[in-house]
């Protein structure tokens, strides 16, 4: 929908300044604040003297575009005249004339959302957008005419008043200017001020921090160093042990029997507490490989239920695995997912006398996440000693634990095994009546590599040479779909969750299609098409809009080069990128437009 405001005639130097007037009292009626009044009024104003000086006379048209908020007011500046020659090394900076050509048009050019020029022998067309602001009242055909009712009855005659209130503007600029520099003068020497007693206190902590740093390290160390000599002697304790055991050397009396079993049994429980104590010193040190698949949780659960079922040694207690209602799946580490529930369940086991323990797994599609829970009726743990549990070498004072030998690492290894598959661990307890504990995963593990974690999935590939297609999109369901469209094509997926991804993205790698959706969690991708679009260096990588918002004429307005309302279809989007992406010329028509969407 197209709202026409005013359309403004400049044949004489009365007329530049009139549309000066006309442009900032539109975009104070449709909204702007003052600021933005005044750098619409500006463009306006060297465009129009262009035209004047240049061409001799032309014409201006403001409108509004759109129907639901935020609009956009668009500016067409159009002429007759001979057309601008050196038109690309203007808009490049580099044009120098004593006239002053070329700078009105980079400066508009700065102060707009989206700028567009077609300029030949037979004149020049020049469209300026401007996004309305969030405040700004939505304005309908109906109720226009009521808003710019006021410029009718504007005059056209210029006084001495409007000149000597453009100069007191520029005047209070610099009089800001000037007040915000000694501001900054000011702040400077209080912040050197600042600084040198920082850089002292820096570099106390930074040696401290130092220290501490190799305290940690020396502990890794020597846990690790520790925990691989301690093996071997174990190893060859057990062995000799279970050789006793088995007669292989002649019969045992009862109590001689008993004595190796206790020997059996202490070196199994050192060999138990060695391998947490390694396995903790590798994830400390990030020397620990995640190695993410496609998990399907029911089989999961049926590797976990007969390996587990052998360790319920009492009939009043029953272990189980409620499948979940629908086939579920995620793509993490399956190892070490199975690491966390055997600890939970282990603990289960161990403090439950009699009752049930029941694992089960929770889809959280909204969030893309999944919730593993291991609930039991056992002995419980107190609210002051919850947060105990995770910490190493710590355990709970209860009867029970005195039959039940433990090394106080199996809670602390879950938590951190959780952190490495992007996750955490909870509990809930209540003494007497019983604990659940629980694991929240992502459907999808994206670790960037900050904790030295090597992440080898099996589908992807590193020497991928095919045309990089960058997807902004915060659903990563939706992600995983655009990866199954582009499999085996001449395309690839390029995946960022928001603009800030995608703008690093894009420095790494320069895509050769971007694919947008418009609704991100609290980030305004009008805005960021506009930048895209107005920023030579990437306007002509095309943008295709997949979103759930129905707004084409606003995307296509801002430079979109196809527009689609979700959901997408794998013959369109490769149709629509093959067509794109080998389109001879950077500018598609919008017949040609009209096409790619006919293939909706």
């Amino acid at each position: 929908m197209t709202i026409r405001i005013l359309t403004s005639q400049v044949k004489t130097e009365t007329d530049v300044v009139s549309v000066r007037q006309r442009a900032k009292q539109i975009a104070q009626l449709c909204g702007f604040g003052t600021q933005d009044q005044v750098r619409i009024a500006t463009s306006v104003s060297e465009l129009a003297r262009n035209v004047f000086n240049y061409a001799g006379q032309g014409k201006i048209n403001f409108s509004i575009e759109g129907d639901t908020p935020p609009q956009i007011l668009t500016i067409l500046i159009e002429d007759n005249g001979p057309g601008i020659a050196n038109l690309e090394q203007i808009l490049s900076g580099n044009y120098k004339s004593p006239t002053g050509m070329g700078m009105g048009i980079i400066g508009a050019r700065r102060l707009a959302d989206r700028f567009n020029i077609k300029t030949g022998t037979n004149g020049t067309r020049i469209t300026l957008k401007k996004i309305f602001p969030r405040q700004a009242p939505l304005i309908t055909p109906e109720s226009s005419n009521q808003i710019f009712s006021p410029l009718a009855s504007m005059t056209t005659q210029i006084s001495v008043a409007e000149i000597m209130q453009q100069n007191q503007e520029l005047l209070s600029a610099l009089a800001e200017l000037k007040a915000r520099q000694d501001d900054l003068l000011l702040l400077t020497r209080e912040l050197e001020d600042t600084n040198r007693g920082m850089v002292a206190l820096y570099a106390e902590l930074d040696e401290k921090a130092g220290h501490l740093r190799h305290a940690d390290q020396m502990k890794s160390r020597f846990l690790s160093n520790m925990s691989h000599e301690f093996r071997t002697p174990l190893s060859s304790i057990r062995a000799l042990a279970k050789l006793l055991l088995d007669h292989v050397d002649g019969d045992l009396t009862f109590e001689q029997e008993k004595q190796v079993a206790y020997i059996l049994q202490a070196a199994s429980g050192l060999n138990e507490l060695v391998n947490d104590l390694l396995d903790i010193a590798k994830i400390e040190a990030g020397k620990v490989d995640v190695r993410p698949s496609v998990v399907d949780v029911e089989k999961m659960f049926s590797a976990l239920r007969g390996m587990l079922r052998p360790l319920l040694v009492s009939e009043s207690l029953t272990l189980t695995f409620v499948e979940p209602e629908t086939p579920l799946e995620l793509f993490t580490d399956e190892a070490k997912l199975s690491q966390i529930l055997r600890n939970f369940i282990s603990n289960a086991l161990k403090f439950t006398e009699a009752g049930d323990i029941v694992v089960k797994a929770i889809s959280v599609p909204e969030k893309n996440q999944v919730i593993f829970s291991v609930i039991d009726t056992g002995v419980g743990i107190r609210q002051e000693d919850l947060q105990l549990i995770f910490e190493e070498f710590s355990q709970i004072e209860h009867p029970l634990q005195r039959k039940v030998k433990g090394t106080g690492l199996g809670l602390p290894l879950c938590r951190n095994l959780a952190k490495l598959l992007r996750g955490e661990v909870a509990v809930v307890s209540e003494l007497g009546v019983g604990s659940t504990f629980s694991v929240t995963l992502p459907m999808t593990i994206n670790i960037p590599g900050e904790m030295n974690i090597e992440i080898i999935p099996a589908r992807i590939k590193t020497n991928d040479v095919r045309k990089p297609v960058l997807i902004i999109e915060d659903n990563i369901s939706v992600h995983l779909q655009y990866e199954k469209f582009l499999h085996n094509t001449e395309f690839r997926t390029v995946a960022a969750r928001n603009l800030r991804e995608a703008t690093e993205r894009w420095t790494a790698e320069r895509p050769a299609a971007v694919i947008l959706d418009i609704v991100l969690q609290g980030e305004d991708s009008w805005l960021w098409l506009a930048e895209i679009k107005n920023d030579p260096t990437r306007s002509e990588v095309p943008v295709i809009i997949v979103t759930e918002v129905e707004d084409k004429r606003k995307g296509l307005s801002l430079g979109a080069d196809a527009y689609y309302v979700k959901p997408l279809f794998k013959q369109q989007l490769l149709s629509t990128l093959r067509t794109l992406v080998g389109q001879p010329s950077l500018e598609l028509s919008h017949e040609h437009l009209s096409g790619i969407q006919g293939q909706m």
